[in-house]
């Protein structure tokens, strides 16, 4: 099975996971089979390239994503793929992949799970807000649904 990890960079299971999906630099993919670790830049048009960061993942047979958070419509392209999401995922892409190994990771069914700011994007521009998603001792906002 290969599991997914949007990061900051090409470090592998080094790197930072990156703070949203679709505008992360690159993707981490574990290969559960053989251990093997493969770091693919991110080209969607998100980035410059063009496709959807969806339609790049699915091309690299990537079954499983763990991410900090998504927009409600990549998670809809993720789902339509085939692609099972887990959000919470923070620290390096090896911790990630530890969490979820460990089942500490969540499922993303619900709109309870898909970062808002999409649908909250002028309020959090105002505020200069970044949406990690997810964290330890951070705050979380209730009114908007995401940790600050």
């Amino acid at each position: 099975m290969k599991v997914c990890i949007p990061t900051e960079g090409s470090g592998g299971l080094d790197a930072l996971v990156g703070e949203h999906f679709g505008h992360a630099p690159t993707y981490t993919i574990v290969d559960t089979r053989t251990g093997k670790v493969e770091v693919i830049p991110n080209e969607s048009e998100h980035m410059g390239g063009s496709g959807l960061p969806a339609e790049l993942l699915a091309r690299a047979g990537v079954e499983v994503l763990l991410c900090s958070g998504l927009g409600h419509r990549a998670m809809e392209l993720l789902e339509d793929r085939g692609v099972r999401v887990y959000v919470g995922a923070h620290g390096t892409a090896g911790e990630a992949f530890d969490s979820w190994k460990r089942a500490e990771l969540r499922a993303a069914t619900t709109d309870e799970d898909i970062c808002q700011e999409h649908r909250f994007r002028r309020q959090r521009q105002r505020r200069g807000h970044k949406c990690p998603r997810s964290g330890p001792g951070q705050e979380r906002d209730t009114e908007l649904n995401c940790n600050l």
